[in-house]
């Protein structure tokens, strides 16, 4: 009897608390490497502090936030932020929807088509920018040469706000489209025939069912690759950090023009060493993303709900 009671317990205590110890690892490595972080910054964010001398710090409290809503390069990188996380977010979702819809189809090769567009992904992200810096080059990039031969005449993709904003854009979209389009080829792939079969009995066209019953079963789908694009656009740093390579290249352009938030904060912390204010800048940043990620969801929800 006693043996019963000992193993009943056991198994209580055993249906209670076992869950806690399977997640528990999750939780420890989120704490070490997630939030230990984030509140390290916050706390940094707070103080005058020097990277080669961090022994020196004192606290200034929220003078560097202070600072930083009076500092017209960093406005300017948030709108540049925001402008490239429009022109690569938006893009980005409609090409991945239009390649899932097209490797959906039964042709030859298929598989070998799947394969190929995961391949930008997996590419360097450094290889992928500095190859894209040649092709967008004034003198003798590609782009230019092609557009020289239609007599649109060449382009200076650097100097400009719109055109390097474009050029950075098409980097990042050529890398991530496919990782994307990955993703609604498998939830397309679990949307049942007999929906189509029904639509097209019905005399639905191809695009009707498109637009009448798969983007609808993905809006799911697109919610969760609107907010990863939203949170990775929202902090690029290698696209333009290697665009215009040289010692002025933590500047965004001569005239800043494609300098984003990311971009700033590297320059401000490892360039000028003021690790206190761009630790300020990173926790600015980590809100506006968070934010601007609420808004597209709530957005989409609500198309979804309509």
């Amino acid at each position: 009897m006693i043996l019963m009671d000992k193993t009943a317990r056991r198994h209580r205590w055993d249906t209670k608390f076992a869950p806690y110890g399977y997640v528990a690892p999750y939780f420890l490595i989120f704490g070490v490497f997630g939030l230990f972080p984030l509140l390290y910054t916050i706390w940094v964010s707070l103080q005058d502090r020097n990277l080669l001398e961090s022994d020196a710090a004192t606290f200034v409290w929220f003078a560097n936030y202070a600072k930083l809503m009076a500092d017209p390069y960093f406005w300017n990188a948030m709108g540049n932020t925001l402008s490239l996380w429009l022109l690569t977010t938006v893009p980005q979702i409609l090409f991945a929807l239009f390649i899932a819809q097209l490797l959906n189809r039964k042709v030859r090769t298929r598989t070998l088509f799947r394969m190929g567009v995961i391949l930008p992904n997996i590419t360097s992200v450094a290889a992928v920018t500095i190859i894209f810096a040649q092709l967008f080059g004034r003198d003798f990039g590609l782009v230019n040469w092609v557009l020289d031969l239609f007599g649109a005449g060449q382009i200076d993709w650097q100097a400009g706000t719109a055109s390097s904003h474009i050029a950075i854009a098409v980097m990042v979209v050529w890398r991530w489209t496919g990782y994307h389009a990955l993703i609604f080829l498998a939830s397309m792939q679990a949307i049942p025939s007999t929906l189509y079969e029904a639509a097209t009995l019905d005399g639905a066209s191809g695009r009707q069912q498109f637009w009448r019953i798969t983007v609808p079963l993905l809006r799911p789908q697109i919610i969760f690759t609107t907010i990863i694009a939203t949170t990775g656009n929202m902090r690029l740093l290698a696209e333009p950090l290697l665009f215009n390579p040289g010692a002025a290249a933590a500047t965004g352009g001569s005239d800043r023009q494609f300098q984003t938030a990311a971009l700033y904060l590297y320059e401000q912390g490892f360039t000028k060493y003021d690790f206190g204010y761009s630790s300020s800048i990173a926790v600015v940043l980590a809100i506006t993303t968070v934010v601007v990620a609420g808004l597209g969801y709530l957005v989409t929800k609500r198309i979804r709900t309509e």
